[in-house]
């Protein structure tokens, strides 16, 4: 009997020990081809592209992804930049998620100081570094399956237009996830964090008020002003706040205003998000938002209508999964600026009114089970219909805020590389361990199941319209 016992141990320690060389050898070949990526990272970070417009982007991922042997099939969901690219076959399914959409009016260089490069948009949130690690991830844990002979399936989902398009919402709809096992995702972030915070659930709309055309000072009185109509809403809207949750946002800007201020103008629109941890409430606040608008067409003369742009749940945690991700980001490790990125660093630092800390930088933020929601996210919407879990690498200097030029001037530096990197890693290994213990998976389904409810029924805030694909158009 000692003898079977030992056989078994020397057998399962040798399995180990080979397992463990394979994924050595996977992540020295992702450091290989760190300037592979990064090349392609900063062509998206050049090409700019807002959602549902991703072209360039799009048509650079999926034939990297056709070049590796990937199966892809292009425009799923009604949607032109929508992907989704497959390797193997049979269970387990694991799916990675990756964006690349760019921000409005968020032009900006590589430069430590304000400086626009001309361009309608910028990669504000590091979209174009979160589409190339996923696929990096996705390409390494199909060499993986290919060299161990392993069963299992990995799906790269091309997610397009994730600031206010809900591009995820449209995929959850028509069943896209339906036989996926589990979901990885990332995003840059400003340090290295992988805790299982929610995100805020999220309407949005575009309110078109409809008045009359006159000349403003020589027949006022034939005019009926749209703008009139916008104002009046944002007016009751924003005496509204003091009468909602808290932890509730609401935020607008006005669209289009008119043209000329010596014409009553015919046309306005003002495009509002509401959000709030709970999407019962969100439904229950935006419903306030439209009633202000029909209010304020009333008593303007003029007429309403409104478009559903967006609509997501919020983020449903599986703590399960976390803390495997949490293990493996720490494995993978955080990394340290060259002199020059340190110079390029204290800048950026400098403009936020900070000094320059690195300690999530080089190494990972402590986990913090209970950590709060920030801004929203359409992964929210897939969460709720399979077991999903995030994180965040340093791509971003730290204190620096999404949505910012120091986030877009970072993103197009190593800086964000080198963050995009620990990113493609962290994903490679937790896949890896997932397709290696199914007894994990099972694990984090039950977990799932638990924390959604056996009654959930799954209906998306957006309704039944179809993707916006022309929301960033005006």
């Amino acid at each position: 009997m000692k003898k079977i016992n030992l056989l078994f141990v020397l057998l399962f320690s040798f399995w180990i020990g080979q397992a463990q060389k394979s994924t050595d050898k996977i992540l020295n070949s992702l450091d290989q081809q760190t300037a592979f990526y990064g090349n392609i990272a900063f062509q998206i970070w050049n090409y700019a592209e807002m959602g549902y417009q991703e072209e360039k982007s799009v048509e650079l991922l999926s034939k990297t992804l056709e070049n590796e042997d990937f199966q892809v099939k292009m425009g799923v969901a009604g949607m032109p930049t929508a992907f989704v690219a497959e390797y193997g076959s049979g269970s387990p399914i694991i799916a990675i998620m990756g964006e690349f959409d760019a921000l409005p009016g968020l032009s900006q260089k590589a430069f430590p100081e304000k400086i626009s490069d001309g361009k309608e948009a910028g990669h504000a949130c590091g979209h174009h570094l979160f589409g190339t690690a996923s696929t990096a991830a996705a390409i390494s844990l199909k060499n993986w399956l290919k060299e161990n002979n392993q069963k299992g399936t990995i799906r790269l989902y091309g997610t397009p237009a994730e600031e206010g398009g809900s591009g995820k919402v449209y995929l959850t709809r028509a069943g896209i996830f339906n036989d996926v096992d589990v979901v990885l995702h990332w995003h840059p972030n400003s340090a290295n964090v992988a805790n299982p915070g929610t995100a805020l659930a999220n309407k949005s709309a575009k309110f078109r008020f409809y008045g009359v055309s006159a000349h403003a000072a020589a027949a006022p009185e034939k005019g009926r002003s749209s703008l009139d109509g916008v104002e009046s809403m944002n007016y009751m809207v924003n005496m509204m706040r003091e009468h909602i949750p808290s932890d509730a946002r609401i935020h607008y800007v006005i669209t289009n205003g008119g043209k000329a201020p010596n014409v009553v103008p015919d046309f306005a629109e003002v495009y509002y998000y509401a959000r709030h941890p709970q999407r019962d409430e969100v439904i229950k606040i935006f419903d306030r938002i439209v009633k202000a608008a029909e209010g304020a067409a009333l008593g303007t003369g003029t007429r309403v209508e409104y478009e559903m742009i967006g609509g997501t749940h919020e983020l449903l945690p599986n703590l399960t999964l976390q803390e495997v991700v949490y293990k493996n980001l720490q494995k993978v490790g955080g990394y340290t600026y060259t002199e020059e990125e340190k110079i390029f660093a204290e800048k950026i630092a400098q403009s936020l009114g900070t000094a320059l800390e690195v300690k999530y930088v080089e190494g990972i933020s402590p986990f913090n089970p209970n950590a709060k929601p920030g801004g929203s996210t359409d992964v929210g919407d897939v969460s709720y219909n399979v077991p999903t879990v995030g994180f965040g690498t340093a791509t971003w200097v730290p204190g620096t805020a999404a949505h910012s030029w120091q986030a877009v001037a970072a993103g197009g530096t190593s800086i964000g590389v080198k963050g995009m990197m620990v990113a493609a890693k962290t994903l490679t290994i937790t896949g890896i361990e997932l397709f290696q213990n199914p007894e994990l998976i099972k694990k984090a389904k039950a977990e799932f199941e638990e924390r959604r409810g056996k009654d959930f029924q799954y209906a998306p805030l957006l309704g039944d319209r179809e993707p916006a694909l022309n929301y960033r158009e005006n």
